[in-house]
């Protein structure tokens, strides 16, 4: 399927690996030139190379953490009027609550909710204008289900889920969509656990790990990066004009609901 967005202008934040990398380079396949982040400078120039060899599309990179300030001013320096904004940031680690203080919490609202914000208040009225825009957020299935340890991950991304909700109904009028996708159990560093950044994994090891921890998913595996960035790219194209203000898992089934 052609998306219709060839020559258009992304910022994809959190993007030099995992789910954000994955939605950068289907993007890319689409034919949309990117400005890519993450906080590795090093791992972060090999993706953005990685993708212009292999799509033949702009790649700007900024490096950084994209909660700080002068960190969205650069991205925004670099990309001053996308046609698309895909946020993505990472989440507090696994923590009993207890453990949580003030300036932890403030940390971790800032990183997921505050942050996209942001970022959204930057360049939406401009997307408006132009009269196409596209917002994804990738938050987290434990928006829907709570996962101990994840509540202020949880909280940050629900509290984004529910402001953006009102927002959304604004500008779908001229052609701007605001919407989520909810990644569940994906086969990304977060679930391979603390190791060195390109170091691989045993395959054996490996296959064992991913059969635990996605035993209890209706697909029986975990997700790809790869997958997740097509629906990601889907969200972002001409034919999704008409879909605003959702938030969908990508989970294989695991989050049940009829509704």
């Amino acid at each position: 399927m052609d998306l219709g967005i060839r020559g258009k202008k992304a910022i994809v934040c959190a993007s030099s690996k995992g789910l954000g990398r994955g939605c950068a380079i289907a993007l890319a396949e689409a034919g949309v030139d990117l400005v890519v982040n993450g906080r590795n400078a090093e791992l972060l120039a090999r993706t953005a190379r990685e993708i212009r060899e292999k799509f033949g599309v702009e790649v700007i990179e900024i490096a950084g953490d994209v909660s700080k300030p002068e960190v969205q001013k650069a991205l925004l320096a670099a990309c001053p009027d996308p046609d698309i904004l895909v946020n993505n940031n990472g989440g507090p680690p696994l923590r009993d609550f207890r453990e949580l203080d003030r300036a932890k919490i403030l940390e971790g609202v800032t990183q997921n909710m505050v942050t996209p914000i942001e970022l959204i208040q930057a360049v939406i009225d401009g997307m408006a204008k132009r009269g196409f825009g596209r917002i994804v957020n990738i938050t987290s299935l434990s928006v829907y289900v709570p996962i101990p340890g994840l509540d202020l991950s949880s909280g940050a991304r629900a509290g984004l889920t529910s402001f953006l909700a009102g927002v959304a109904r604004t500008v779908i009028d001229r052609n701007v969509t605001i919407n989520s996708l909810l990644p569940g159990k994906l086969d990304t560093d977060r679930l391979r656990g603390p190791h060195e950044a390109g170091t691989p994994e045993d395959p054996a090891a490996a296959a064992a790990r991913k059969a635990r921890i996605s035993a209890d998913v209706p697909a029986k595996r975990l997700g790809t990066p790869e997958e997740f960035g097509q629906i990601c790219a889907f969200l972002c194209s001409v034919h999704a004009g008409y879909l605003t203000g959702q938030n969908i898992p990508v989970d294989g089934g695991l989050y049940v609901s009829a509704f």
